[in-house]
């Protein structure tokens, strides 16, 4: 399946964000509170605030990062 050019940052940004929100909330949450029967609850519910945070973020960083990485690079 090829998906429109256009779409290639907002792509980016889920594939990039997803895992990172993934495995940040699993690392601070377990080391925070700790893994007992109530940490995949509470794991859900930092994930799903972390990618709510963390995928608008994504998408306002990427094209700035881009630039800065553009004029970095020869």
């Amino acid at each position: 399946m090829k998906i429109d050019k256009k779409y290639s940052t907002v792509l980016f940004a889920l594939f990039m964000s997803l895992p990172m929100d993934f495995a940040m909330t699993l690392t601070m949450t377990a080391l925070m509170t700790g893994l007992d029967p109530g940490f995949p609850l509470r794991f859900a519910g930092g994930f799903l605030i972390g990618f709510i945070v963390g995928f608008p973020t994504s998408l306002a960083v990427i094209p700035v990062v881009r630039r800065t990485v553009n004029k970095m690079a020869r």
